[in-house]
């Protein structure tokens, strides 16, 4: 089972992403490099669509999503989390 953290982008969100990046850049960066965080990013159109990431655990995509910055800065207008059956990918 993975997690999927689901974002959704909050209005004029390729205006309010920019200073924030670098936070956001350095919080995710803590997740990958303790192995808990397997993919992330945008949707093709990020303003309407949103994005999303994938963890390994719900309790790691909950602190995560708790903490970012995008969320604490209002450029994630809200967010929910989904359990995943991978059926292939990744071990």
């Amino acid at each position: 089972m993975r997690y999927v953290l689901f974002y959704s982008s909050a209005p004029d969100v390729a205006a309010k992403a920019p200073p924030v990046f670098a936070a956001h850049k350095a919080h995710y960066e803590q997740f990958l490099a303790r192995g808990v965080l397997l993919l992330l990013g945008t949707f093709e159109d990020a303003q309407a669509d949103g994005s999303m990431a994938v963890f390994t655990t719900r309790e790691a995509a909950e602190e995560f999503a708790a903490a970012d910055p995008f969320v604490l800065n209002g450029v994630v207008s809200g967010y929910r989390i989904k359990g995943w059956n991978e059926a292939i990918g990744g071990s």
